[in-house]
C-alpha cells in the first residue's frame, strides 16, 4: 500500500495542483485557460466530453498503480532496493508515487535533472554520470551544506575527472563518489577492474571526496534477450562483484554502507540476482536498482524486452507490467485507397525504437472499438503527420485513432503536462520538467 513520501517536498509537488492552465500545454480543452490544476480537475472532465483537443498523450491510472504496486512488491520480496531513473518522466507527482511505493532514492543524469530533483525537495539521489562541471559543483556543495538531510552520490570512471572533482567541490560535506565500471565499446566507466581500482583509489586519496560503492549500466553492454546478450549481462555484473571485492581488500571504501547500483529496465532480474547475493564485506552493502521505465511499461521496447514480459530467472507470482502511454489522433486524411493521415508526429511521439502501434479507434457514435490485427499499421512519420496503412473503410475522417507507444523516454520529453485517466474521465494532470 502507497505510503508517506519522506523523500519529497510534498507541499513543492502539491503546489503544482495552483499552476494556472494557457496555451501553453497542447492537448487540453481551450476552457480551461485561466483556471488552475485544481479547479480543472474539480470540473470532473472527462477526455472526449470536454474539449481535450489531439494530439493528446494520456496516461492510464490503473496502469499506473498496477506498475508502481508490482515493482514495489517485487524488489521488497528480492532484497534490492529501488532508486528509480526519474529521467524517464522527469514529472515531480510520479516521484512522490514512487516513493510512496518504496523508492529508496531518484535517480538523475546530469545536472538540469538534478536541480529539478532539488527544487521539489528530492532528497536521496544517485547521479549516475560523472560530475566535472566546476560551477556545477559549487551549485551541489551549497545544496549539501544548506541541507543536512540531502544525500547524492555521483559517478567517477577515471583519475583525471576524480582531480577535477576533487578541485572544484568546495563544499564543507564531502561529495560521495560512486566508481563506474564500464563495458570495452560501450559508453562511459572504467573499462576493466584494475583501471576501475585504481580509480577507487584517487577518489579514496582526495580530502573532499569519499568513497561510497560502486555503479555501472549493463544495458551498455548488452542488447536484446538472446542468450548471448544475457550471459553478456552475467560476465558484466560478475566484474563489478569482483571490482567491490578489490577495493575492499584493498580497505579504500570510506562509508559505514557501501551502495552497489545497476538494472535498467531490460535485466534489472540478472542485476537483482547479482546484487542481492551474499557480500564479503565489513560494510553493510546497499543494492539498488535504477529501473526507470516500469512505471509506464510501454507497447514496444520493454513489452519485448522487460523481465516481466518473458521468461526470467526470479519468476514468481508477479503479473507483468501494463502498458500506461496511449495517445490520441484525428484521422482528418483518407486521400487514397489504403491510406490515412493522423495528426500525430514526430514532435509529439517516441520513433527512436518503433512507431507508433494502432490499438484501438473511436468513431462518429462515441463507441471505442479495439482494431482488428493487422488491419492498421504506421508506415512513417512526419513532423505533425502520421500515415497509416489501412485496410478497409474504417477507421474514417474525424474518428479518433489510440496508438500505443514504445520507449516512455522519448515520449515524456515531449509533453508539459499529460492528462491521467481511469476510463475516459480525467484524474489528474502530471506536469513534467525538461
Amino acid at each position: 500500500m502507497p505510503r508517506s513520501a519522506p523523500g519529497i517536498d510534498q507541499h513543492a509537488v502539491a503546489r503544482l495542483r495552483q499552476e494556472v492552465l494557457d496555451w501553453r500545454f497542447k492537448g487540453l480543452p481551450a476552457e480551461s485557460s485561466g483556471r488552475t490544476v485544481e479547479e480543472f480537475l474539480g470540473s470532473e472532465p472527462t477526455l472526449f466530453g470536454s474539449g481535450f483537443t489531439g494530439p493528446v498523450l494520456t496516461l492510464d491510472e490503473a496502469a499506473l498503480t498496477h506498475n508502481l504496486s508490482t515493482m514495489a512488491r517485487w524488489c521488497h520480496e528480492h532484497g534490492v532496493l529501488l532508486a528509480p531513473h526519474g529521467k524517464t518522466t522527469m514529472a515531480p507527482r510520479l516521484f512522490e508515487r514512487q516513493l510512496e511505493h518504496g523508492a529508496w532514492g531518484i535517480t538523475a543524469a546530469n545536472l538540469p535533472q538534478l536541480r529539478v530533483y532539488r527544487a521539489f525537495g528530492v532528497r536521496r539521489v544517485l547521479l549516475a554520470n560523472q560530475l566535472l562541471d566546476p560551477a556545477g559543483l559549487r551549485w551541489l556543495g551549497a545544496e549539501l551544506d544548506a541541507d543536512p538531510e540531502f544525500s547524492v552520490s555521483c559517478w567517477a570512471d577515471s583519475a583525471d575527472g576524480v582531480a577535477l572533482m576533487a578541485g572544484a567541490h568546495s563544499g564543507r560535506r564531502p561529495l560521495d563518489v560512486l566508481v563506474e565500471l564500464g563495458w570495452d565499446g560501450a559508453r562511459t566507466g572504467a573499462r576493466s577492474v584494475q583501471q576501475a581500482l585504481e580509480v577507487a583509489r584517487a577518489v579514496a586519496a582526495s580530502p573532499n571526496l569519499r568513497l561510497a560503492g560502486v555503479g555501472g549500466y549493463e544495458g551498455a553492454a548488452a542488447h536484446g534477450t538472446a542468450d548471448s546478450a544475457l550471459a553478456t549481462v552475467d560476465e558484466y555484473m560478475s566484474r563489478m562483484r569482483s571490482l567491490v571485492g578489490e577495493i575492499e581488500r584493498a580497505e579504500l571504501f570510506e562509508t559505514d554502507e557501501i551502495i552497489v547500483t545497476g538494472g535498467g529496465s531490460a535485466y534489472f532480474d540478472q542485476v537483482a540476482e547479482s546484487l542481492a547475493a551474499p557480500w564479503p564485506t565489513r560494510a553493510r552493502v546497499l543494492p539498488v536498482l535504477r529501473s526507470g521505465a516500469y512505471i509506464t511499461h510501454d507497447d514496444g521496447l520493454y513489452r519485448r524486452n522487460s523481465p516481466f514480459g518473458r521468461p526470467h530467472r526470479l519468476a514468481g507470482e508477479e503479473s507483468p507490467f501494463l502498458p500506461a502511454m496511449r495517445i490520441w489522433a484525428q484521422i482528418t486524411s483518407r486521400p487514397e485507397p489504403g491510406l490515412a493521415l493522423v495528426t500525430m508526429g514526430r514532435r509529439d511521439v517516441s520513433f527512436d525504437q518503433d512507431l507508433p502501434e494502432p490499438q484501438v479507434f473511436r468513431g462518429a457514435d462515441g463507441v471505442t472499438r479495439e482494431l482488428p490485427p493487422g488491419s492498421c499499421r504506421v508506415t512513417s512519420l512526419a513532423d505533425q503527420h502520421a500515415f497509416l496503412a489501412v485496410e478497409g473503410d474504417e477507421p474514417r475522417i474525424g474518428d479518433w485513432v489510440g496508438f500505443g507507444l514504445s520507449h516512455p523516454c522519448t515520449v515524456f520529453d515531449k509533453w508539459p503536462l499529460i492528462p491521467v485517466v481511469d476510463g475516459e474521465n480525467v484524474v489528474d494532470l502530471v506536469r513534467t520538467f525538461f
